[in-house]
């Protein structure tokens, strides 16, 4: 008998794996990736017996292998908040999915263990810009204002360290910083460690964030803008961070923000204003790779023959 934990490579990936190791600790084969891999069952082989643990990646994305796991009569344990489509029904498969705009999967995995470890779920609600939700929890706890600031500063660094075309562009492996986590039951431990992990997500931070700002809008009016990045690492490490970034500043607007690619096309990460977190994944959904939630959504590869077509249908979603 095989155990797989596979995970999304950003905060809410890892801080959910983190909750759930310490509450049901096992030995698993680590697979995660960059945020945007999200097709992270393709390779993966399991065999009756096997236990398969997914979170924060879509199961309409990952249907296929789901089905051919259940299949093989795999055990499959499913946490995401992620546009699902239809879920298979089989005695195999446990699901805990919630698409609601104010969810994610670090707050899922919170419910399902009855709030064990809930800085952590604190943590990762911040990293996928779930402020209100964050502190929301972070109430209940009785935090110090300046650990609940800790808590968002962390989730936003490792959020930001998930973003890249390759695992070349990242500070960490996921699956490597996820480790290097795992270690601290309570986030606040690692954040007041002053260790040389946390100052290289910080310094990383602050260096890109820089050059972002930098950035002039190439298009907006009352209800969008769209800012184009260049082909550079520093872009690629920026662009999810720099656009929640941007939705905080102007909430009643929606943003695109494209990084420019190797092959001439476009990565896209998509937010729905902050004063209605809607529409994001069904915009994302109309091109061939774009998938992801009602408020923060993306494409993987938009052509660049299709850059007016792209603005014209986000104007005209949130106009």
């Amino acid at each position: 008998m095989t155990n797989y934990d596979v995970f999304n490579g950003d905060a809410d990936g890892i801080c959910s794996l983190i909750q759930l190791r310490h509450a049901e600790p096992r030995e698993a084969q680590l697979v995660s990736g960059v945020k945007r891999n999200i097709n992270l069952l393709s390779g993966i082989s399991v065999s009756e017996g096997d236990r398969l643990t997914v979170l924060d990646i879509s199961l309409d994305k990952n249907l296929k292998e789901v089905q051919e796991a259940l299949v093989n009569k795999a055990e499959v344990f499913y946490v995401d908040h992620h546009y699902s489509g239809d879920i298979p029904d089989d005695p195999n498969l446990t699901t805990i999915i919630n698409e609601a705009p104010d969810i994610c999967t670090s707050l899922l995995i919170n419910g399902h263990l009855s709030g064990q470890f809930p800085e952590w779920a604190v943590t990762g609600a911040f990293g996928d810009n779930l402020k209100q939700s964050a502190r929301a929890l972070g109430k209940t706890l009785n935090l110090a204002a300046s650990d609940v600031d800790a808590l968002e500063a962390l989730g936003i660094y490792i959020n930001y360290n998930g973003y890249g075309s390759s695992l070349e562009d990242l500070h960490f492996a996921p699956t490597d910083l996820y480790l290097k986590l795992c270690g601290f039951s309570n986030p606040l431990e690692f954040y007041h460690s002053n260790n040389a992990d946390f100052a290289r997500l910080e310094e990383g931070y602050r260096s890109d964030m820089h050059f972002a700002k930098e950035v002039e809008a190439m298009y907006r009016n009352d209800n969008v803008a769209v800012f184009i990045l260049p082909n550079e690492p520093w872009a690629r490490r920026v662009s999810g961070v720099y656009s929640n970034d941007l939705t905080n500043a102007f909430p009643d607007r929606a943003h695109g923000v494209l990084t420019k690619k190797e092959n001439g096309h476009f990565l896209v990460s998509v937010r729905a204003p902050l004063n209605n977190k809607q529409g994001a994944v069904d915009l994302c959904r109309q091109f061939p790779t774009g998938g992801g939630r009602a408020a923060a959504a993306g494409i993987n590869d938009l052509p660049a023959a299709e850059l007016e077509n792209f603005i014209a249908k986000l104007s005209k979603s949130y106009g």
